[in-house]
């Protein structure tokens, strides 16, 4: 054979496995994608049913009863179908079970248990004990109603998320931002042995630092027994101060965060004629903007924590909580909830702003100056968002 042909047949047999071999990686692409999509289509599926489906506990007897019809005047908890075994897909029927079969005696609402008071030992907190039961048993009557009407589900993981746990004085306190938050978490982080003084906390300390477990970082078991046997807490502020005083810290300071993620979206969609700076920097939000936003059904970003409404992140309703504070009285609400733990003698709560501290605090005269820049009807439709906070607390509605 002569020494071309060899050369040639060297080329045949090279291309022959360069092709089979690009044949093989090509088909090796397409199973993986096959698969990996088949995979991804039943997770969503699993999904759907088990993570993200909201779900009532209750007995299971109760679990394939359609809810009863909505009311209208509370539409935010419009309830979903409830989980059967008959709906979920054969194979996944047993991985569901392993879900909800520790729930099957983990009914919501807890019983609410009367505040041990057998610390306190005079009479200077008669008129916060008052108050405190007065706020309790208000909540409780409109949650048995509202409770009666209505069939309110949700992941347990889920309502739990914004509840922090200090396990020495078996505290567990939903944080509601903007109504002293951050001074309620330094108040846990000394109670815990983790600072000694509140007044030497910074912020990023509070916020940043992961000092404090949170009770959906439990596994089930920790879960309902902390539900079940802590002192459970919850403060709460009138919705549209709270609402203003969320803006004015978000938006009218420099913030790296809520400037590019919600200033820039909300300056696109909602200003006319924006100027190429506000739209790069998403800096000079204006107050009727930000209305907009929160009013709009296709929002172009997501709710927040800071002006979520307290009913979602809290769950007063599924969640009986043994303390309501207020902000409008924090410091004399708080300091009896210390007497009434047990927390240390010189612990009081801190009555210094963490942030702005040269600003005026959001007040009912300076909501009414922002609502002022809003219509009637944005007024009134600002008002119905935030509806439940307003009548679970026991707020007076605002002149709309």
């Amino acid at each position: 054979m002569q020494l071309s042909d060899r050369v040639m047949n060297l080329r045949q047999v090279f291309l022959s496995v360069l092709v089979f071999g690009v044949a093989g990686i090509l088909l090796f692409m397409y199973l993986q994608a096959w698969i990996e999509e088949q995979h991804t289509v039943s997770g969503e599926k699993l999904q759907q049913h088990i993570i993200n489906q909201d779900f009532k506990y209750q007995h299971p007897e109760d679990l394939t009863t359609a809810p009863k019809k909505q009311n209208a005047s509370a539409s935010q908890y419009k309830p979903k179908t409830a989980i059967t075994e008959g709906s979920q897909f054969p194979e996944q029927q047993k991985m569901t079970r392993l879900v909800f079969n520790p729930f099957k005696k983990a009914y919501l609402p807890l019983p609410l248990q009367p505040l041990n008071k057998s610390l306190i030992k005079d009479d200077r907190w008669k008129d916060a004990d008052e108050a405190q039961e007065k706020r309790r048993s208000f909540l409780i009557n409109f949650c048995k109603k509202y409770n009666s009407e209505n069939r309110l589900r949700t992941h347990l993981v889920h309502m739990v998320s914004r509840i922090y746990v200090e396990d020495r004085h078996k505290i567990l306190y939903c944080e509601v931002p903007k109504a002293g938050c951050s001074n309620w978490k330094r108040i846990l982080m000394v109670l815990n042995g983790l600072a000694s003084s509140t007044y030497n906390i910074s912020h990023d300390a509070v916020h940043y630092g992961k000092h404090l477990r949170k009770l959906d970082s439990y596994d089930l078991k920790g879960i309902y027994t902390r539900l079940n046997n802590y002192t459970k807490i919850i403060f709460v502020r009138d919705p549209m101060e709270r609402l203003v005083s969320a803006f004015r810290d978000k938006f009218e300071h420099p913030n790296s965060y809520y400037h590019p993620v919600f200033g820039k979206a909300i300056i696109k969609k909602y200003r006319i004629n924006a100027h190429e700076e506000a739209l790069k920097t998403g800096s000079g939000v204006k107050f009727k903007e930000f209305i907009q936003y929160l009013l709009d059904s296709h929002r172009p970003v997501g709710m927040d924590i800071h002006w979520e409404q307290i009913c979602k992140l809290c769950y007063p309703c599924l969640i009986n909580y043994d303390f309501i504070g207020k902000f409008e009285t924090l410091e004399e609400d708080a300091n009896y909830l210390l007497q009434l733990i047990g927390a240390p003698a010189e612990l009081k709560f801190p009555h210094f702003k963490d942030r702005h501290s040269s600003d005026e605090r959001t007040n009912a005269e300076v909501v009414r100056q922002y609502f002022k820049e809003l219509s009637s009807r944005e007024r009134q439709l600002t008002y119905e968002f935030y509806y439940l906070d307003y009548i679970m607390f026991n707020y007076t509605a605002p002149f709309v």
